[in-house]
């Protein structure tokens, strides 16, 4: 069976990925975008956010000929045999709802141009019932009625390491109506099922549950860890001891045992509110009221890093210089989305601290949205002079920062460890007053 042409419909993160992923692997892929900038991007070899292997594999897919790009659902619907919808899904202003707007314009403008028997694809994460509800959409405005089939396939990206979760996931979830809809995913997919990627064959709404239960339970676990800092402040118990203590058990696991600053980006905090509020609709709200919880823990520790970084001021944080080592909401990404470090160093400004940032990545989209913050040009740069550090994001390099190099610049050697990714002794043997949530 020959490879079926791919068309890829919004280029942001999820999007641009799959589209250039799958052009590698050898597939003729049109990506499209409602933004004609994104799309001379594109085109020109230019990844519009920071992911580590994309832009050489996005040029090479180019020079294969496999990949191109356009603003056209027409050309889109006259070329693609199965076509994913990889547009967005933000959290709707004021609500905890799933802002549906988009993926609603996307499957509408192309069902209005399919005339032939083909495949559409959902990947965006949308609240249960979405799928049957589209299904009914795009039967209506198709001009070939019922011959337009969906399909559910959710994406399990993890920012930093897109590429290798593209190539090579942990699973596929197909969400199917028919065999035909099956058969044509396992086409769409067959150089990375070949390398052995488990498939998991589900219906619609399963398949739509998957990847907000995913994001639901790691959330929890999360913040899970986050509660017990909280008990071990009040009991002056360690919790980095305790998290690698419980990791050894293996139904638990160390992995996202992580305690610090929690979880933000453009998935967890919106899916786990997104969930909540769908399954208030379905009326079972019961069943997921502890994400409520775990939404309220995760933002609990972005105000307790604010709190020890006044503590270590001597109780008041005005004209306090403070020095943020990151911006980002986890390294090796550029994303700033609900990024805790963002949300702790805008705190201490309006507390009255003077702060200074800097991410090794996300420094562009940070000024864009914080331009009321100072950056520097380095973790030394913003450090010098300062009162207190603040690590916010653990990028390898600020790892392995030389506590007695820092030591020589900083006004006051006192730091906040907010993701406990330092050497707490290595710290004090250097003369820092060291501080982490949940360590003593």
């Amino acid at each position: 069976m020959h490879n079926p042409r791919l068309t890829v419909i919004g280029t942001g993160y999820l999007g641009t990925t799959h589209a250039v992923c799958m052009a590698v692997l050898g597939f003729e892929v049109l990506g499209v975008d409602v933004d004609e900038r994104k799309v001379e991007l594109l085109a020109s070899g230019e990844v519009p956010f920071f992911e580590p292997g994309l832009p050489e594999l996005l040029v090479k897919a180019l020079e294969s000929g496999r990949l191109r790009f356009t603003t056209s659902y027409a050309e889109a619907a006259e070329f693609g045999e199965v076509h994913f919808i990889c547009v967005g899904t933000p959290q709707q202003a004021g609500s905890d709802a799933a802002d549906l707007t988009y993926v609603d314009a996307a499957f509408t403008t192309l069902a209005r141009h399919l005339r032939r028997r083909t495949l559409v694809v959902g990947k965006s994460t949308v609240p249960v019932g979405t799928a049957a509800r589209l299904t009914r959409q795009v039967h209506e405005l198709s001009p070939v009625g019922a011959q337009v089939e969906l399909a559910w396939n959710p994406e399990f990206l993890r920012e930093g390491f897109a590429v290798d979760d593209t190539m090579n996931p942990d699973r596929l979830v197909f969400g199917v109506q028919t065999a035909w809809a099956e058969e044509r995913l396992r086409a769409a997919y067959a150089p990375v099922i070949a390398a052995g990627a488990p498939v998991k064959v589900t219906d619609l709404q399963t398949a739509e549950l998957v990847k907000v239960a995913a994001n639901s339970f790691l959330a929890t676990k999360i913040s899970y860890i986050n509660a017990m800092a909280e008990i071990c402040e009040a009991t002056g118990a360690d919790v980095h001891d305790l998290a690698e203590a419980l990791a050894y058990d293996d139904r638990i696991g160390g992995r996202f045992l992580k305690p610090g600053l929690g979880f933000g980006g453009g998935c967890l905090p919106k899916d786990i509110r997104a969930f909540t509020h769908r399954a208030g609709e379905l009326g079972v709200g019961q069943a997921v009221a502890f994400l409520r919880e775990v939404d309220g823990i995760n933002q609990r520790r972005r105000a307790r890093t604010v709190d020890l970084v006044r503590e270590l001021a001597g109780g008041d944080l005005v004209g306090v210089k403070v020095a943020a080592l990151g911006a980002a909401f986890k390294p090796n990404s550029d994303d700033i989305r609900d990024a805790p470090a963002l949300d702790v160093a805008t705190t201490l400004q309006k507390a009255g601290a003077i702060v200074t940032v800097f991410d090794p990545a996300a420094m562009d989209n940070a000024r864009r949205t914080y331009p009321q913050l100072s950056y520097g040009e380095s973790a030394f740069d913003v450090a010098r002079g300062a009162d207190v550090v603040v690590l916010l994001t653990e990028w390898a390099e600020f790892r392995q920062i030389d506590p007695g190099a820092m030591g020589e610049i900083v006004a006051q050697r006192r730091i906040v460890d907010g993701r406990h990714a330092l050497d707490p002794a290595e710290w004090r043997a250097a003369g820092w007053e060291y501080r982490a949530l949940g360590r003593p």
